[in-house]
Order: structure tokens, then C-alpha cells, then sequence
């Protein structure tokens, strides 16, 4: 039996002299196949259409620009250069205030210490402060002279420090060193202890002479204030977490010792970190 399939026109085929060069269509030709011949099957055959044409294929004109000339039209123009802005124009001219109270028991200190607080605050850091006596603040302002805004936070974090109970060459650190914090809890915030068991967990806290607060403060490089039943720690975010941990260990019973040990091996943790 003869199989007669049809097959579109292909680029080995011969397409008749009469047909359209720009004949989109496919042309059918018909062939005898033999389907006992692998080579002839109908599977062997794939459709598929070419457009016929015997013009010659249509060259892209490429136009070439020299990569160091650019057209002036596309040009762009040149970047704008301001002047770094100061304080007092980043506010929009609007002078910027704090203000920190004086508990009553260092407004005596206050007074012996006055001017080591005013000449780095007024002389180094350019910020405006003052002592308001009647409503018993300090108020530092910005002025124009003020070479960054920061710096009048800087300023009031440094007089906070001084009435925390802080000494001023521990909080003047403040004013130099941007990775410094204060940190404040308290004792009945770790657990709630009354009568001679608070007063223990405080001489525990101190110990004898404060020596077990100075082993603390050398080993973690805080400083801490110790004032009633508040406890306040200066030093960077690291440091402070150690320094905690060690108080919180004391306030909850830990003995002296046992706290001494520990901070040997993170203070030699600490040692071979940096």
C-alpha cells in the first residue's frame, strides 16, 4: 500500500517557476513515500514554511560615534557642591535646648565643681550652659558657633552623669567617646528584698571598703555608683552587660568569691578578644 503524505516546502526543495518569490504561504508538494523505509516515514518528515524570495538580504547601516565625543545635548550638567551645614542651620536657625535637674544632695557638689563642668561643655564642645538657680536646672542651648548638633546631647548626657554621682573625669569620657552609655536599675528590680536583707544585699554590692565594687569596675572597665538602693554603670554595651551580671549575681546571694571567679574568666575572654 502506498502512503502519500504532504511536506511544506523546505530549503533543499525546488519550488516551482511559476510561484510568487514573495509567496508567504506554504507550497504542498506531494510525494510518493515508502512507509517500509525508515528513512521515508511519515515521522521522519517536519512541516514547517520559508518565505521564497530572491532578493538579495537588506545590510543595517551601522553609524559610529567616537567614545571620547558625546552630543552637547545629552550633556549633563556639572554636580552641584554645597557647604557643609552647621547647628544652627540644620534646625532651620532655631536655638535647641536642655535641660537636667539637680537633686538637693549635689547641688553642693555642684557648686565645688562648676567650672570643671563649664570649660569643656562652653570651650571644647561650642554649647551654651548655664545654672538656673530658681528652678534649680542646668540649661545648656546651641549657638551658631556649635560645629554639630550632637554635641549638645553629648553635653546634657555628661552633666546627667555628674548629678548621678559620677566624678567628672569618669563622665567627662562622655564627651570624647560616642560608644559609652549610662545604665540605671535598681535592687528591688532584680528582687524584692526589705529591712536587713536589703542592707545585706547593698554591703555585698560594696563589700568591705568597696573593694569587691572596685574588682568589678577593674575587670569590666565601668565605673558604678552605688546610691541607696539605685545602682548606676558607665561604660560601653558589652562592658555593661558584664558588670550587670556580677551585681545581679551579688543582689540575688552569690557570694564574693564565687562572682571574682567568673570575672577572671571573662575578663580573660575579653583580653583575647581585643
Amino acid at each position: 500500500m502506498q502512503l502519500s503524505i504532504t511536506k511544506f516546502v523546505g530549503p533543499t526543495d525546488q519550488a516551482p517557476a511559476n510561484l510568487d518569490p514573495d509567496f508567504v504561504v506554504p507550497y504542498p508538494i506531494s510525494r510518493r513515500i515508502d512507509p517500509s523505509n525508515p528513512l521515508q516515514s511519515p515521522a521522519s518528515f517536519c512541516p514547517y514554511s520559508i518565505r521564497m524570495s530572491t532578493e538579495a538580504p537588506a545590510t543595517m547601516e551601522i553609524e559610529t560615534v567616537p567614545s571620547g565625543s558625546t552630543p552637547e545635548s545629552n550633556a549633563l550638567p556639572p554636580k552641584p557642591k554645597f557647604e557643609p551645614l552647621k547647628a544652627h542651620e540644620m534646625s532651620d536657625g532655631r536655638v535647641q535646648f536642655r535641660k537636667v535637674s539637680v537633686p538637693p544632695h549635689r547641688y553642693s557638689p555642684l557648686k565645688k565643681y562648676w567650672m570643671d563642668i563649664y570649660t569643656p561643655v562652653y570651650e571644647q564642645m561650642k554649647v551654651d550652659i548655664r545654672m538656673n538657680l530658681k528652678a534649680r536646672k542646668v540649661e545648656l542651648k546651641t549657638k551658631a558657633e556649635t560645629p554639630d548638633i550632637s554635641n549638645l546631647q553629648k553635653c546634657a548626657d555628661f552633666v546627667q552623669a555628674f548629678m548621678l554621682g559620677f566624678d567628672v573625669p569618669d563622665a567627662i569620657a562622655l564627651l570624647r567617646l560616642d560608644e559609652l552609655y549610662v545604665e540605671s536599675f535598681e535592687i528591688k528590680d532584680v528582687k524584692t528584698l526589705r529591712g536587713e536583707h536589703l542592707s545585706r544585699a547593698i554591703g555585698r554590692l560594696s563589700g568591705k571598703g568597696g573593694k569587691t565594687k572596685f574588682a568589678i569596675e577593674n575587670a569590666t572597665k565601668t565605673r558604678i555608683v552605688i546610691a541607696d538602693t539605685k545602682i548606676h554603670i558607665l561604660g560601653s554595651f558589652a562592658n555593661i552587660k558584664i558588670a550587670r551580671d556580677s551585681l545581679c549575681s551579688l543582689i540575688l546571694g552569690s557570694p564574693a568569691g564565687k562572682v571574682y571567679s567568673k570575672l577572671r574568666q571573662v575578663s580573660a575572654r575579653l583580653a583575647e578578644r581585643f
